[in-house]
């Protein structure tokens, strides 16, 4: 085997280790792809599971799961998510069931959601199609409202929330890296 395959002990990579931590088997918490402030690619991206970018890509995002476009992101590309919360730089369409944009996201592109937030400071250019919402007389919302107890968009909601804490994780963290390079070079 290639000494890429072994560690200092000389084990080969494809012993198992001694203990395995568990896997958890529900919903991922978190991001499972995170693309870092210092890259930058093209092309078509797709991912079922939850992303983070932070760098420079153009193309197509094909997203099953969540997406955060970090505040130093720049995208240029039209975005297809569950749901989607926008702090850098957006060119192209956004397609999703939420889309949120923090008081640092900018958007050139048309958004076409379920619902949308925005945060004093944001930026849009473009059209704002809401899916799913037609007009309707105040009988039929009375007569909807009968109907359905719970609010569709519940897991959304929480999906945006766990987004939103580890966005704020990210920045307190870049923060603390910030500080502490500043004290190092003191």
């Amino acid at each position: 085997m290639s000494a890429f395959f072994t560690n200092r002990r000389g084990q080969t990579g494809t012993e198992a280790p001694a203990s395995t931590p568990e896997v958890s088997t529900g919903r991922p918490v978190g991001f499972d792809t995170i693309i870092g402030s210092n890259t930058s690619f093209e092309g078509i991206f797709a991912s079922s599971g939850n992303v983070r970018m932070d760098g420079q890509f153009a193309g197509s995002l094909e997203i099953s799961g969540n997406i955060l476009v970090g505040e130093s992101a720049d995208i240029h590309a039209d975005i297809n998510a569950r749901n989607i919360s926008i702090a850098g730089s957006v060119r192209g369409n956004v397609t999703g069931n939420k889309v949120q944009l923090l008081r640092t996201g900018r958007i050139w592109g048309d958004i076409n959601a379920s619902a949308l937030t925005t945060e004093e400071g944001a930026f849009i250019d473009g059209k704002i199609s809401m899916a799913g919402h037609s007009a309707t007389s105040d009988d039929e919302l009375a007569e909807n409202d009968d109907i359905s107890e719970t609010e569709p968009g519940a897991d959304a909601d929480e999906d945006l929330a766990q987004a939103e804490l580890a966005l704020e994780g990210a920045e307190a963290t870049d923060q603390a890296g910030e500080e502490l390079a500043d004290s190092e070079n003191r």
